[in-house]
Order: C-alpha cells, then structure tokens, then sequence
C-alpha cells in the first residue's frame, strides 16, 4: 500500500507489534495518568487537602484519553505534560485543581520513560534468551561434525559446527550478562521536583522532610518499584540511556558477527539462512538464493551500532540542571534503538531456528585442505617406524608443493595422499593413511567443549527463564 506521507520502516516492516506498543502514545500517556493518581492518592494519605473522591474520579478516567483535544491544548500552550494535564482535569473536574500537585513535567515524562525502558528491556530479554534456546539446540545438534576452522579467512585447524555456534551463543551469554546487570540497576527518577531539591513538596508539607521522603516511597511503590535516584537535578541521569543503548549495541554487534559468518558459510555453500518456497533472491538472477535476512540483520545492527555516540553527547552536553535540547533526540533516538534491536532479534531466532547445514559440502571441504593438514601426523608415524625426521619433511614439502601447483594452477583436486601413498618412503603409513586423516582426530576438545559449555554456562540461564522460551522469529516482509 502506497502512503502519502514518510512512515518509518521500523514500524511498517521490522520490528514486532509488542515493542511498537511499548514505545506508543497509548502506554506513555496511560503512564503519565497512573503517575498523577499514584501522586494524588499518595499526597491525600499523607495529610494533604485532596479528598478520596477527587482521587477515585482520577482513577474513573484513568483510560479515557481525548487525543484530539490534548493535542489540540498543546498547540495552545506549546507544553505536552499541560496539555495532557488539561485534557484530564476535563473528564474529572473535581480533581482539576490537585492534578500534577507540585510536580514538575519530568514527574511524569521521566518515570514514564524509565518504565517503558524497563519493559523494553524485557522484552529485549526474551527474546534474547530465546535465540539462546535456539542457538544452543544447534550447537548440540552439530557438536560433532568437522569443519574447516578459518583464521584470517584461510583454512585452520578443524573444529565442528556446532563448536563454532558456541562462538556466537556465547557472544550472546556476553550480552545477557551486560543486560541483567543493568536491569538490577534500574530504578525510577522518584518525586524530585523542578531541580531535584524536592523544594515545592516540602513547602506542600509545611517543611515536614519524612512525609516528603515517604511520598516519594509511597508514589514509586505504588508504580511497583522500591528504587530511585537518590539524586537528580530536573531530569533522572541521562547517562541511563547511554548505558541502556550500550547493551542495545552489544546485542546487535553479536547479531552481526553472526549474520557475517553465516553470509560467508552460504557463499561456500555449508550453511544456509531459510530460503522459502517462493522466495525470490533477485529480480533478474532467478537461480539466487541471497542470504537476505542475514543481510537485513546486518543493516540493521549497522544502524543500532551508530546510536550510542548519540546519547553520549546528550548526556555530556545537559547544562546544570537540564537543559531542553535533549527531548526531541531522545524521542526518536531512544524508541528507535528498541525498536531495531527488537527486530534485529526477530530475524535471529528465525534463522538460528531454521538453519540449514550442507554436511557433503563440508567434507568435500575439509578433503580439499586436511591432506596437508595431516602432514605432521604422517611424519610422526613413519617417524615411529624407523624413519628419518629431516629426510621425510623434505620430501613431504616438496609432494604438497606439487599437489598444491595441481589445486591452483590446473584446478584438479588435492592429490596429496595419492603421491604420499605412490611414494615407499612412507611406506610405513600406506596401510593406515585413512585412519590419519580421519576428520575426527583433528577436532580436539570441540564436541565436549561444546556440551561442557551448554551445561555450565548456558544451560543455568535457561532454566531461570524457562517459562519464556518457545517463542517464534517472525520475518514481516
């Protein structure tokens, strides 16, 4: 469907409808109502002149937002939160008066804020661990089968597939350690007032500073928190969303790494994103199949990764007590990160869920490069036997020099068992060349390491959140 207007791609094409929701005028105003009654009812306990039916109309009209008329006061008054404060003292006239008592704007805007955070964050967290689940299953699934191990993309040493996958599962452990431990550090801005000194609520309570500190208890509580800032100026620290973009950014560069190695696996034809039936890889090459999930994972993190400078220079440059040129980059800047990293994990558990290994391909691999792999071990048995070292590495080098010149010259196949076997120097191994270059010997440790790690690393943090695990990656479009 063609739009008049620019619509931005995270909503109409990336990211889910849960954190879309979450970062929407509905919960963030319906947030801002529950603040001035947790504000009101709170106040009333403590002794201030608000009655229990001003707080009950509240709380009536907690839902009914005129959107139309808030916005319509806004372009009045140039103020958002006076708006909105108008727009409720509408539905509930007797409460008009006591609505925002004493509060200043970032009463509501940044304990509404932190709370859509908080809940970003866990949705972050599930499906986070999801892909764990997911990545986890694969790694096992592999644990065993050879394949080449690559250092500055050449051929290594071997290892397995599902040892490689612990390389990205374990990024990811990474990532949901730096979450959680921001998570047990969140906590509200509180009941601070205009420059954090809580001025205007001790003058409310006639210079009474415990019924000052226990409204701030009581409002924080009733939001179902216990934590707050112990000081502010007008704003919570904007270094919170530095650090919240920080693990965001952790997040998408494991994504990419991944959504990089898999794109390189699909060029060699051992690993393949999910390619549906009717999936069309390019508009003119019909024979494609283009890993473009990995691709668009990659995109993605590439933006996700550019987020974080941003709100470092706006938490560097806030003047004193605060200052406004934050509000309109963190608008965007902030729901944006969610809302791409939200979609970046989408698109990562659909692929680690559906991966598809072409094991022939990899052995026809590992056939072309473990002969010279396997040098060494040819040497040392025939070493055994009685052999010269000197006079065996001599001719060895010389017979994959020339099986080498065959692989790049003429682009016939690796021949180098074949002269190794022809030649009664090495007679001593002719028998068992088989047996030496067995893919499995050169694996070391990787299927136990693989399983001693699922079971003491990843393992614990799935079973803490086994009531979450089972989810689907969705791919919109």
């Amino acid at each position: 469907m063609s739009e008049k207007f620019y619509e931005n791609p995270l909503n109409t094409r990336y990211a889910s409808r849960e954190m879309q929701e979450n970062f929407g005028d509905e919960k963030r105003f319906r947030l801002w109502r529950k603040l001035w009654i947790a504000l009101a009812e709170s106040e009333m306990e403590l002794g201030l002149p608000i009655t229990k039916e001003q707080v009950e109309e509240l709380k009536a009209h907690e839902a009914d937002i005129d959107y139309q008329k808030a916005a319509a006061y806004e372009r009045e008054v140039r103020h958002d939160v006076m708006a909105h404060v108008k727009a409720y003292g509408d539905v509930a006239p007797s409460a008009r008066g006591i609505i925002h008592l004493g509060a200043t704007s970032c009463f509501v805007d940044c304990n509404s804020e932190l709370i859509i955070m908080h809940d970003g964050l866990e949705i972050i967290l599930k499906k986070l661990v999801n892909v764990m689940d997911k990545l986890k299953n694969f790694a096992l699934r592999y644990k065993d089968v050879p394949t080449l191990g690559f250092t500055h993309l050449q051929p290594a040493q071997l290892t397995t597939v599902g040892k490689r996958a612990t390389l990205w599962l374990q990024d990811l452990m990474l990532d949901y350690e730096s979450l959680t431990a921001l998570q047990e550090k969140l906590r509200l801005r509180g009941v601070k007032g205009t420059t954090g000194t809580q001025a205007s609520f001790l003058d409310l309570f006639d210079g009474d500073e415990e019924k000052v500190k226990e409204l701030e208890r009581r409002v924080v509580k009733k939001l179902g928190y216990e934590k707050v800032y112990a000081v502010t100026g007008q704003t919570y620290p904007r270094k919170f969303d530095y650090n919240v973009l920080c693990v965001l950014s952790q997040i998408a560069q494991s994504a990419y790494k991944f959504s990089n190695d898999i794109r390189l696996l699909q060029n060699m034809k051992e690993v393949e994103e999910p390619f549906e039936k009717s999936q069309i890889g390019s508009s003119a090459m019909a024979y494609k199949r283009n890993p473009m999930r990995c691709e668009r994972m990659g995109s993605l993190a590439r933006y996700m990764l550019s987020l974080p400078v941003n709100s470092a220079v706006t938490a560097s440059t806030q003047w004193f007590e605060r200052t406004l040129d934050d509000s309109a980059n963190r608008r965007i800047v902030n729901a944006q990160a969610f809302l791409t990293v939200d979609a970046i994990l989408n698109i990562y558990m659909n692929v680690a869920e559906n991966l598809v290994v072409y094991e022939k391909v990899i052995a026809r691999h590992i056939a072309a490069e473990l002969p010279f792999m396997a040098t060494e071990n040819i040497i040392m048995e025939c070493v055994k036997a009685g052999g010269d070292r000197q006079e065996l590495h001599e001719r060895i080098r010389r017979l994959s020099q020339e099986a080498g010149r065959v692989v790049k010259e003429e682009g016939g196949e690796n021949d180098l068992l074949e002269r190794i076997s022809a030649d009664p120097l090495f007679s001593a191994v002719h028998g068992k060349l088989g047996e030496i270059v067995d893919a499995k010997k050169f694996i070391g440790r990787a299927p136990h390491q693989t399983e001693e790690f699922i079971a003491n690393e990843i393992q614990p943090i799935l079973a803490r959140h086994a009531a979450i695990l089972g989810q689907k990656g969705n791919v919109n479009i």
